[in-house]
């Protein structure tokens, strides 16, 4: 790992992009340019011209990714900010949304510096509820929060020591392809729930079947409408290889459903009084802001207890808590970087991101902010995909995208403006464009198939890409043993399968343990 810090002459090697920045041309590799004496020192240092990119692209896509993730600002004080701990206190929604706009921030900026890859960093989602429903009700908010710092630390050792980018080179590289589909397949499915186009059938209605079409089976609501026209939207800009056409699309669509709210009054599903609108904007109203401006509160940085957790539920229930968290975003970080690293033509051909150690130590120093600043670990996001399918190639766009986040910590009102139905629309596109790398798995050997289509399948149908990348592993591992062809498998992955097995059974063994 520590040659990956020091160096990256390896990403010329593997390194290629987009001839027309389009989100078609995204997906044709082509050769790394040759060094030009006239290039400049951001071209020289973050590689765009050797990976067929250029300034225009990189700051285009960056922007692209920070629409498509600017939710987070939004969401993550409204699952962090309103859980009260075991004392009954809470950390306040205006407090977590700077922090966490400022910690994803500087994190992002730093994934561009030093990964130098378009890979966008903030709070996690599923992580931040794990903290806000299961942590912080046995605990204080300070404790829960040093239990990912700890699992931060842990990684950032996993990192240093080699262990996390080996086990990214054992997994095999048809499976790393079913991973980069799963994820399209996820993040489709993440825009059209958030955009209500598919809804949870409610437990009342006397039906088995889990989902459903809009309200009702119906689709009856002008967000919904808003939702659509952007799909379509985007879809013929892509197909048309129209240069920017996600970010086009995004802004085009909130134009349109400020628009729709200004005339219609929709309204939020969720009223401040508890009333439920089915038919309303599912997170943000798209109503232009009453202020331009507001001043951030930083006072949550550095409001953690390192070992407070042990003192307050025990050694044994801490160490179980640490561990859940840590396999989650060990395998969640990794199958967002191959994942938008195949999608970007970025891997080499055994299916490795070149000097994937700093993304990855990178990575694990957001785990550690994110606990350090009370906004739930941070970690690498799969919108940023919305930026590689603009042509971004390098770096450069992930330090456009932290800059917006840091100016979103004073201009949050603007941010609000982009509903998740606009956003939403912009990640069912790029989910097609991901999926297009199914057609590389070789569906003759059932023993690389099966275990490809488990992974495919668990992660949008469990709303999770470790549960994918873990069925997939566990699948594979134990097909390949029962057609006696164990030595395929890596040593490495024996170790991981266990692991998952214990994660995917970690309540039975709390309770065997005597763990709340």
């Amino acid at each position: 790992m520590s040659s990956d810090l020091a160096s990256d002459a390896a990403d010329a090697a593997g390194a290629s992009g987009s001839p027309d920045g389009s989100p078609d041309g995204a997906r044709t590799a082509t050769a790394p340019a040759p060094a030009a004496p006239g290039r400049n020192g951001l071209d020289r240092y973050f590689k765009i011209t050797e990976r067929g990119s250029t300034i225009a692209r990189e700051v285009r896509g960056g922007v692209a990714t920070f629409f498509t993730m600017a939710y987070i600002v939004v969401l993550n004080p409204l699952i962090i900010g309103l859980a009260p701990d075991a004392d009954g206190a809470t950390l306040g929604v205006p407090t977590v949304a700077a922090v966490t706009a400022l910690v994803a921030g500087v994190m992002t900026i730093l994934m561009g510096v030093v990964g130098r890859y378009p890979f966008a960093i903030a709070t996690g989602l599923g992580l931040n509820a794990f903290v806000a429903t299961t942590l912080a009700p046995q605990m204080t908010w300070a404790d829960a929060m040093g239990l990912v710092v700890l699992e931060g630390l842990i990684i950032t050792v996993l990192v240093l020591t080699g262990f996390r980018t080996a086990v990214f080179n054992a997994i095999p590289g048809q499976l790393k392809t079913a991973i980069s589909v799963g994820i399209g397949l996820f993040i489709a499915l993440i825009g059209l729930v958030d955009a209500g186009f598919v809804r949870r059938v409610p437990d009342a209605a006397g039906t088995t079947v889990p989902v459903q079409l809009g309200v009702g089976g119906n689709l009856q609501s002008w967000p919904v409408l808003v939702f659509a026209v952007g799909v379509l939207l985007m879809a013929v800009l892509v197909a048309r290889r129209v240069r920017g056409a996600l970010l086009l699309g995004i802004v085009v669509t909130s134009l349109l459903a400020v628009i729709v709210e200004t005339v219609a009054g929709v309204g939020p599903t969720v009223a401040d009084d508890g009333t439920v609108n089915p038919n309303g904007w599912s997170l943000v109203v798209p109503a232009l802001p009453d202020s331009v401006a507001s001043a951030p509160d930083f006072g949550l940085l550095g409001q953690f207890s390192l070992l407070g957790s042990i003192e307050r539920i025990g050694a044994v229930a801490a160490l179980l808590f640490v561990f859940t968290l840590v396999l989650a975003d060990f395998f969640d970080t990794m199958g967002t970087v191959v994942g938008v690293g195949a999608e970007g033509r970025l891997l080499d051909d055994k299916g490795r991101l070149p000097g994937i150690g700093r993304v990855l130590f990178v990575d694990s120093l957001a785990a550690i902010a994110g606990g350090a600043g009370s906004t739930s670990s941070n970690t690498t996001y799969i919108e940023s995909a919305a930026g590689v399918g603009e042509g971004a190639r390098t770096g450069l766009a992930s330090v456009v995208t932290g800059v917006l986040f840091l100016l979103a910590t004073l201009f949050t009102p603007l941010v609000s403006v982009v509903p998740s139905e606009a956003a939403g629309a912009a990640l069912v596109v790029v989910g097609f464009l991901m999926i297009t790398q199914i057609r590389t798995i070789d569906f003759d050997d059932h023993g690389i198939a099966i275990p490809a289509f488990l992974t495919m399948i668990v992660m949008p149908f469990t709303y999770s890409i470790t549960n994918g990348i873990g069925a997939g592993l566990v699948a594979y591992v134990a097909i390949r043993t029962a057609q006696g062809r164990a030595r395929d498998i890596h040593p490495l992955l024996w170790i991981v399968s266990a692991l998952f097995l214990a994660y995917f059974a970690i309540s039975p063994i709390q309770d065997l343990l005597g763990v709340a």
